[in-house]
């Protein structure tokens, strides 16, 4: 049996989605000796150095707070091995653990991930689940090695996806899983039950970093598809179409199997409800639109001052 207060943990994290993670651990007992986490950035307009999440919380703590642009290098791991932690806890933090790094504790360094594992290994996990139209997903907590994801298994937690879920609104419900996940894991690891299972690497996928460009949208595709792509991009990088040469961004969509003739990014017809647009296969209705420099609006509001009658052609 392990005390949680005996045990030395360094957190490491950067974005929002590992808030709760960190304030689980806090609430937990364990001995919080350092968080690690990206630089400030420049953000917004005027391009002002930002911290991190995870850093403004660390700080509000009155944790220490470590920044270091890479951890591989010499004085990084050797400053880590200093802290001497018995544990490692690692969300979504934004760099690859050397194995310098992941031999320091003495009982290893656990992450938490957005996906059922073996599937969707790599950064953007529940974007990736969304767009493939994917009604279930969770977090998994790991242990840690070289590779990408591919650590041996401990806990998952499995929720279901709604069908007009966005990545926002699953990201905010997963962060809270995690957090639970990582307390029934640090749980086990202190009772000295907590068991490993090895991935499958025949049924994993890669969930790639999100670009702008992924936003765009190819109107040939069948309208649940488009519906998939625009709820996973929500909030970014955001799916868009063009009009007249300019990003229209798009979101809340709806579906419908209507048939039509109409050339794919053809508006069919534009009313309250939304701007209802031909696709390679059914109809998709653009329920908010945004211009560059405005504000998301309801398509009903959008359209009092950017009408788009029926004909209208969206696309490159």
């Amino acid at each position: 049996m392990i005390a949680p207060h005996s045990l030395r943990t360094v957190f490491m994290g950067t974005p929002e989605f590992a808030l709760a993670t960190l304030e689980g651990l806090l609430d937990s007992g364990v001995d919080l000796v350092g968080v690690y986490t990206q630089p400030d950035r420049p953000s917004g307009r005027g391009k002002q150095l930002t911290p991190p999440p995870v850093k403004r919380l660390a700080l509000e703590r009155g944790l220490p707070v470590f920044q270091p642009l890479k951890l591989r290098l010499p004085e990084v791991v050797a400053e880590l091995q200093a802290l001497a932690p018995d544990l490692i806890v690692v969300v979504a933090f934004g760099q690859i653990l050397p194995k310098s790094v992941l031999d320091i504790p003495r009982y290893g360094c656990i992450n938490v991930h957005a996906s059922l594992l073996p599937k969707y290994r790599g950064a953007a996990p529940i974007n990736k689940a969304i767009i493939d139209g994917e009604t279930e997903t969770g977090v998994t907590t790991m242990y840690m090695d070289v590779g990408l994801d591919t650590g041996d298994m401990l806990i998952k937690r499995t929720t279901g996806i709604d069908p007009f879920e966005t990545a926002g609104e699953l990201h905010d419900r997963l962060a809270l899983l995690g957090r639970e996940a990582m307390a029934e894991t640090l749980e086990r690891l202190c009772a000295g039950t907590l068991a490993r299972e090895k991935q499958d690497d025949a049924l994993s996928c890669y969930a790639p970093m999100l670009k702008k460009e992924d936003g765009l949208i190819d109107w040939t595709r069948p309208a649940a598809a488009l519906h998939n792509q625009v709820r996973g991009l929500d909030p970014w990088p955001g799916a868009y179409t063009m009009l007249a040469g300019e990003p229209l961004k798009v979101a809340r969509t709806l579906t419908a199997d209507t048939p039509h003739a109409a050339p794919p990014g053809t508006v069919l017809a534009a009313d309250r409800s939304g701007v209802h647009v031909a696709c390679g296969s059914g109809v998709l209705s653009l329920g908010e639109l945004q211009l560059p420099g405005r504000k998301r609006l309801p398509a009903a509001e959008f359209l009092r001052g950017c009408p788009l009658p029926a004909g209208t052609r969206l696309g490159a």
